[in-house]
């Protein structure tokens, strides 16, 4: 198992790669299908958040419209002079004082009417008497009641403490009823009323009750599937709801309560609900939106189970198609790998008698048996062409006798010549003697640099000497490079141009360096000359990369170039530049490479 894991290609067997391949198709599908439906539930959450989100924004902003409108008519009551004037005081009689009451009294009733169309809210004043001298006005103070109540040191409440000391800023309140019949609550808008004529003056406490019929009438613009909406103070306790009382606690999730104190908005997804809050903290104010799962993903469900139908059908479809390719793809598998198996190259192949397939797997069959024919004749052509490359390196050897008899002659006349005393014909024949032994070379194309260099220098001996002059030539050759390969006969034609095109009118001016190093595995043959005449060197790159079809000149280099192209590829060869100051240089590019046992070899 293990190593049919390491190379499944190669030995696992073709029905296990189409049951591979079968899970392959089905299983994503499965997995895209579950991928999708969370995908979708999730921006389908994201989407129906943040558009409650902005409608919690909208709904916030017309109940705090609202609200604002009672803090503008309670500033009016409060500024009012009939307010300004219910200052209890034994100087009044008790005919002004009536006067007073009923006056203020019917101001604060026909305040308590539906604001912006809504229902109606109770405006009441509730004025400290602590000397009892309004004890004509009812004390019945039960909630809804508009009016003008009094209080004494010991009827006092709470919130009307709480008023006072806000010191004539209006707030929320959710308040019980002062009636001894009723234990209702109400959310009410409590502010003190300040004595305009004695700044620290206080007159009383006015409330307007019944608020929360104002909010639940915003609230209704909203709908929200099987949703509630709730607006609630800082410490979560209920202004006004579309379910649960006033003053009752609303339960959060944990984050909703840790939010900064400061205005923002937050959802949060918590025991199957969605939350969408809008808190401001200067009103000390929550509206939230709570929203069950299942109503917003009632839809989403059904479209689920939809795209989960169709994904069974298609796995069943899917897999009826595996069965019937499997049919009709394995018998002729199976029958070509035995043919693959025991077909032996050069033997004849025979053709299966079954009737021919029109489909890929019929053009693959028929392509095997007809690679298989023409492999046959490629091993009987590659036997033909083996007998007459024999043959032709027989010829070759025969028509080798004739040089090397020329040679042998050339060694003999040197000796002759040596005897006689003629040392200066003597030893130019013993260069042309080495030409010409380097240059057949047993037939080798490939020699060493060593001795392509020992060419090149009885090249350059024959030539100073046939010459009256005597041209220079330097040789820096490092040692590493002198037993690798380089093709034959490449360096004289380079030094025959440099004498011929560069010194060979200078006298003793001229110069030729040969230098040959090794830099990041490539082999670097420079032949350098200061030659004076001008050189066309757009002329030889277009000659080097055969873009001229006529050559009237530079057979050579072309020839060189082609050759070691030849042998070691498009990436090496020779190239032309002007030197500095005087002159031309010739590169040679070459694989760091030697020949072993007759086989050139890269060296790495």
């Amino acid at each position: 198992m293990r190593t049919m894991l390491s190379k499944p290609r190669s030995k696992m067997s073709v029905t296990y790669k189409l049951l591979l391949l079968f899970i392959f198709m089905v299983s994503p599908i499965f997995i895209l299908t579950y991928y999708g439906n969370l995908t979708a539930e999730h921006i389908l959450k994201q989407t129906v958040t943040n558009a409650y989100l902005e409608l919690n924004k909208q709904n916030l902003n017309l109940v705090n419209r609202d609200i604002d409108s009672i803090d503008l008519m309670t500033k009016t009551i409060i500024q009012n002079p009939l307010t300004q004037q219910m200052i209890p005081s034994g100087t009044d009689s008790i005919l002004e004082r009536v006067s007073k009451y009923e006056a203020l009294d019917k101001l604060l009733k026909s305040y308590s009417i539906g604001v912006n169309g809504g229902e109606a809210v109770y405006f009441s004043l509730y004025v400290y008497d602590s000397a009892d001298y309004y004890s004509f006005a009812p004390k019945d103070r039960s909630v809804p009641q508009a009016g003008v109540y009094f209080l004494t040191e010991q009827d006092k409440p709470d919130w009307f403490l709480e008023a006072l000391r806000m010191q004539g800023k209006g707030r929320l309140k959710v308040i019980e009823s002062m009636s001894s019949l009723s234990q209702s609550k109400t959310l009410s808008y409590v502010r003190a009323v300040n004595n305009i004529s004695q700044a620290s003056g206080v007159i009383g406490v006015l409330v307007v009750t019944k608020l929360e019929k104002i909010i639940q009438n915003d609230f209704s613009t909203v709908s929200l599937p099987q949703g509630e909406i709730f607006l609630t103070d800082w410490s979560n306790q209920i202004f006004a709801s579309t379910a649960e009382g006033v003053g009752a606690i609303l339960e959060l999730p944990d984050r909703a309560n840790e939010v900064e104190r400061k205005d923002g908005y937050l959802d949060i997804v918590h025991s199957g609900h969605i939350y969408v809050i809008n808190y401001s903290y200067h009103l000390q104010q929550k509206l939230v939106y709570r929203l069950p799962l299942h109503s917003l993903l009632q839809q989403q469900s059904q479209l689920k189970q939809i795209i989960q139908l169709i994904s069974i059908v298609y796995a069943l479809l899917a897999f009826a198609a595996f069965i019937y390719f499997w049919r009709s793809l394995m018998n002729p598998m199976q029958k070509l790998s035995r043919f693959i198996r025991s077909y032996i190259p050069g033997k004849h192949a025979a053709r299966p008698v079954e009737g021919n397939r029109n489909d890929e797997l019929g053009a693959l069959i028929t392509s095997v048996y007809d690679m298989a024919d023409r492999l046959n004749h490629l091993v009987n052509d590659k036997y033909q062409y083996e007998i007459k490359q024999k043959e032709a390196q027989l010829q070759i050897l025969y028509q080798q006798i004739n040089p090397h008899l020329l040679y042998n002659t050339l060694e003999s006349i040197y000796w002759k010549s040596k005897l006689e005393g003629s040392t200066q014909s003597a030893e130019m024949i013993k260069d042309l003697a080495k030409l010409m032994k380097i240059g057949l070379s047993r037939g080798r194309e490939l020699i060493t640099i060593e001795e392509e260099l020992a060419h090149a220098l009885a090249y350059i001996s024959l030539q100073q000497r046939r010459y009256e002059f005597r041209f220079r030539v330097i040789w820096n050759i490092a040692d590493e490079v002198r037993h690798l390969q380089i093709p034959k006969i490449t360096l004289q034609p380079l030094i025959e141009n440099a004498i011929i095109h560069g010194v060979k009118n200078m006298e003793d001016d001229g110069e030729i360096v040969v230098s040959a190093d090794i830099q990041s595995d490539i082999v670097i043959i420079r032949v350098e000359d200061n030659g004076y005449k001008e050189v066309d060197y757009e002329e030889i790159h277009r000659l080097l990369n055969e873009e001229m079809e006529e050559l009237s000149v530079g057979y050579g280099i072309r020839n060189i170039q082609q050759r070691i192209k030849l042998h070691f590829g498009c990436s090496y060869g020779i190239s032309y530049s002007k030197k500095e100051h005087q002159g031309t240089i010739v590169t040679i590019t070459l694989p760091k490479s030697e020949v072993a046992h007759g086989k050139q070899l890269l060296m790495g």
